[in-house]
C-alpha cells in the first residue's frame, strides 16, 4: 500500500529496503508529501504538493495512479480488482416458496439446415373449450405454499422443505404423460388430463401478481412415439398473439440431441388460438377475458424427455456460465472489466460489462464516447438475450471491425437486468411484482435495485463521456420481423430526422430481419418509466428499444420463416456492424421513411407489492 515516506521514522524507512538520502527533502516552498509503494520487489516513489491532495482523507483509497499531461501530475485510481468470483457451478437464489427439482437442465444450440416455416392454418383447427379438474384429472400441480403475497427473502435453491410429490397419482399409468416445470426459468402450474392423449394445460402467473401468462416452459416424460397428443393452455391474457400468424411451439429431444445432435425445433400443427370463456383471474379480481391456446404434437421416440417452450430458454445460469468462460480467457479480460453492479431482489448478481481498449494513456480512454446495451428486463423475453449473446460475440472476437469498435468507444453493458424474473420464470415482472420497464424513474433504490442502478451507472458515466447511443433488446409477441422504438424531439425536423438514422441503417444491414417501417418514434407519457424514455431524458439523443420477435420474418428470402437462436444472434453482429456505420463521417446511407409501428408495453402498475403490504399492514394497525 501506500506509505507516508516522511512520516516514517528511520528504522522503518530501513526496514521497506529505502535509506532516505535516496528521497531527497522536502522544500518548504514546495511543500511535498513523499509516498512510496511497494508492491513485491519494485519500490515507487510519488511526490505530491501536501496543499492540493491529501491520500488517506480525501481519496480514502491507496489504489492511485499518477500521469503527467502538460509536465503536470494527473493523479486517478487504479480499477479495483476483478470481484466475481464465479462458483463451480452457477448457482441461483429462490424465493422461500419456490419448491426445485435436482436436476441440472441443459440443452444443446442447433442450427436447422432450412429455415422452419410458419405454420399454414387450414381453417378447420378445433377450439377446445376449458373442462376443468370437476371433469378431468390433474396430473401434475405446482402450486407453491405462499404465505405471503409478496416477496420476503430468498435462498439459494428454495424452499427447505423435502421435495414432495407433483401429482395427483404416484404411479402413472403406461399412457398418462409426466410433467415437470421445477427447474431454472420453468413454467407450468396445473396439467389436467382431460382424454386418453389430451391435457388442458394452465401457466403460473408472475409471482406476487395476478397477470402475466404468456411464457411456459415445461418438462415431459412417458412419451409415445406416432400418438398425437392435444395440449391446450386456458389462462392466457393477450387478445392478439403470433400465434394466429404462424408461431409454432417450440419442442426439444433429449433422445434426438444425443443420437442426432439436433436441438430445439418447431412443431406442432392444429395450432389455434382463441378468445376462452370469461372467468375470474382470482377470487380478489374481477371477470376477465382469457384466451387459450391449442396445438397437437407427436413425440419423435418411446420413453423419450422432451421439453415444450414458448420461445428457446436462455436462464440465468448460462449467463454465468458464459460471463464464466469470458473470464477465464486472458485475451479478452485485457479489454473487458466484469463487475457485479448490484444485487437483485432476491441478492442475485446483476453483472455490469465495461468494453475498451486499454489505452497506455488513461486520458485517451476518458475522451471516448460511450454506448450502452441492456437486455432481459422483461425475463419471458428471451430472444433478447440471444440478441445479447451474438452482440458480445462479435465485440469480444478477434476481427478487425470489433478491433475498430473497442478502439473508439467504451461500452457498458449489462446483460440480464432482471435475474430474480429469469430464475423463477416469470413474463414480464420481477419479485417486487412490478414491471421493471415502468420504473426507471424509481427513487426505491430498495424496491427496484436493477434499474436505479442501472440508470445511476448512465447518469455517472455522462459525467465523464457523452453517451452516443443506449439500446435495450427485448422479444415483441403480436408482432414479426425486428424493429425499434425510438425517442422523436419536437421542433426542429432535423432532430427528429437524426434520431432516425440508426435504425435505417439497421434495416440496410439486415433487410431480411429488420423492418423499419414497423419502427415507432413517439414519446407516450405512460412509458416515461421505460429505460428508453429516461435515458432520453437524461440527454442521450440515440435512445432505443430493440425488439426481436417471437416469430420470425415476413420479409425478403426470409418471408413466412421463424429466427432460430442463430439469426437472434446474427441480429447483434448487424447491430455492432451498423454502430460502424452509424459512426462513419459518410452520412449518405440514411434516408428518410415513413414510420408506422405500435408498441406492446404494459402501463405501469404503481408500488411493488412487498411495500403495498406494508402501507395496508400500517393502515390496519393504525385503525
Amino acid at each position: 500500500g501506500w506509505t507516508n515516506w516522511t512520516s516514517m521514522t528511520p528504522t522503518q524507512k530501513k526496514t521497506n529496503w529505502l535509506q532516505e538520502s535516496n528521497v531527497g527533502q522536502s522544500s518548504n516552498s514546495l511543500h511535498l508529501t513523499v509516498y512510496k509503494y511497494k508492491p513485491f520487489t519494485k519500490t515507487y516513489i510519488i511526490c505530491v504538493p501536501t496543499v492540493s491532495v491529501n491520500l488517506s482523507q480525501t481519496l480514502r483509497t491507496r489504489q492511485l495512479l499518477i500521469n503527467f499531461s502538460d509536465g503536470r501530475p494527473v493523479l486517478t485510481l487504479s480499477e479495483p480488482l476483478d470481484i466475481v468470483n464465479f462458483p463451480t457451478s452457477p448457482r441461483s437464489r429462490w424465493p422461500i416458496e419456490c419448491e426445485i427439482i435436482g436436476d441440472i437442465i441443459q440443452h444443446i444450440e442447433w442450427e436447422p439446415p432450412e429455415p422452419e416455416p410458419f405454420y399454414q392454418a387450414s381453417g378447420h383447427e378445433e377450439e377446445p373449450m376449458p373442462v376443468g379438474e370437476e371433469r378431468g384429472k390433474v396430473v401434475y400441480s405446482n402450486d407453491p405454499a405462499i404465505k405471503h403475497h409478496y416477496f420476503t427473502f430468498s435462498r439459494f435453491g428454495g424452499s427447505t422443505r423435502p421435495e414432495r410429490i407433483s401429482t395427483s397419482q404416484i404411479h402413472t399409468s403406461d399412457v398418462t404423460l409426466e410433467f415437470e416445470s421445477r427447474f431454472e426459468s420453468g413454467n407450468l402450474q396445473k396439467a389436467i388430463q382431460v382424454g386418453i392423449h389430451d391435457y388442458e394445460l394452465t401457466l403460473r402467473t408472475d409471482m406476487y401478481t395476478a397477470k402475466h401468462t404468456q411464457w411456459f416452459y415445461f418438462r415431459i416424460r412417458n412419451t409415445r412415439a406416432g400418438v398425437t397428443y392435444r395440449f391446450t393452455i386456458t389462462n392466457l391474457m393477450k387478445r392478439r398473439s403470433l400465434y394466429s400468424q404462424g408461431l409454432k411451439p417450440l419442442l426439444y429431444s433429449e433422445r434426438a440431441a444425443k443420437e442426432n445432435g439436433v436441438g430445439w425445433q418447431r412443431a406442432g400443427s392444429g395450432i389455434r388460438y382463441y378468445r376462452n370463456i370469461s372467468q375470474a383471474r382470482d377470487e380478489n379480481s374481477d371477470s376477465a377475458t382469457l384466451f387459450s391456446l391449442t396445438w397437437t404434437l407427436q413425440f419423435p421416440y418411446d420413453s423419450d424427455t422432451c421439453y415444450l417452450a414458448h420461445c428457446y430458454p436462455y436462464t440465468y445460469s448460462r449467463l454465468q456460465r458464459y460471463l464464466q468462460r469470458i473470464s477465464s480467457n486472458p485475451t479478452v479480460m485485457s479489454f473487458c472489466k466484469l463487475r457485479v453492479l448490484c444485487q437483485s431482489l432476491a441478492g442475485n448478481a446483476v453483472y455490469v460489462m465495461t468494453i475498451t481498449s486499454r489505452q497506455a494513456n488513461r486520458l485517451n480512454t476518458s475522451s471516448k464516447k460511450a454506448v450502452v446495451v441492456t437486455a432481459r428486463v422483461h425475463p419471458g423475453e428471451t430472444n433478447g438475450s440471444w440478441v445479447m449473446e451474438g452482440f458480445l460475440d462479435f465485440l469480444l472476437g478477434d476481427s478487425e471491425d470489433a478491433q475498430i469498435l473497442r478502439d473508439n468507444f467504451v461500452f457498458k453493458v449489462v446483460p440480464m437486468l432482471n435475474p430474480d424474473g429469469v430464475v423463477v420464470g416469470n413474463y414480464r415482472c420481477s419479485l417486487a411484482g412490478r414491471d421493471l420497464n415502468r420504473n426507471y424513474k424509481t427513487l426505491l433504490k430498495d424496491s427496484f435495485p436493477c434499474v436505479w442502478h442501472t440508470r445511476d451507472m448512465v447518469k455517472r458515466l455522462m459525467a465523464d463521456t457523452e453517451v452516443l447511443l443506449y439500446c435495450d433488446f427485448h422479444g415483441h409477441n403480436r408482432k414479426n420481423n425486428v424493429f425499434m422504438y425510438g425517442c422523436s424531439s419536437r421542433g426542429d425536423a432535423s432532430l427528429t430526422l437524426k434520431e432516425r438514422v440508426f435504425p435505417l441503417m439497421m434495416s440496410k444491414n439486415a433487410s431480411n430481419k429488420f423492418s423499419f417501417k414497423s419502427c415507432k418514434f413517439r414519446v407516450e407519457k405512460n412509458k416515461e418509466g421505460t429505460g428508453r424514455i429516461s435515458m432520453w431524458k437524461l440527454g442521450i439523443r440515440n435512445s432505443y428499444t430493440m425488439e426481436a420477435t417471437f416469430g420470425g420474418s415476413t420479409l425478403d428470402d426470409r418471408r413466412g420463416t421463424h429466427f432460430s437462436t442463430q439469426d437472434l444472434k446474427s441480429l447483434g453482429f448487424n447491430f455492432c456492424d451498423t454502430l460502424l456505420d452509424f459512426c462513419d463521417p459518410d452520412k449518405t446511407k440514411a434516408r428518410d421513411h415513413k414510420i408506422t409501428g405500435g408498441s406492446n408495453s404494459s402501463d405501469s402498475d404503481g408500488l411493488p407489492v412487498h411495500l403495498l403490504q406494508q402501507l395496508q399492514n400500517a393502515e390496519v394497525y393504525k385503525d
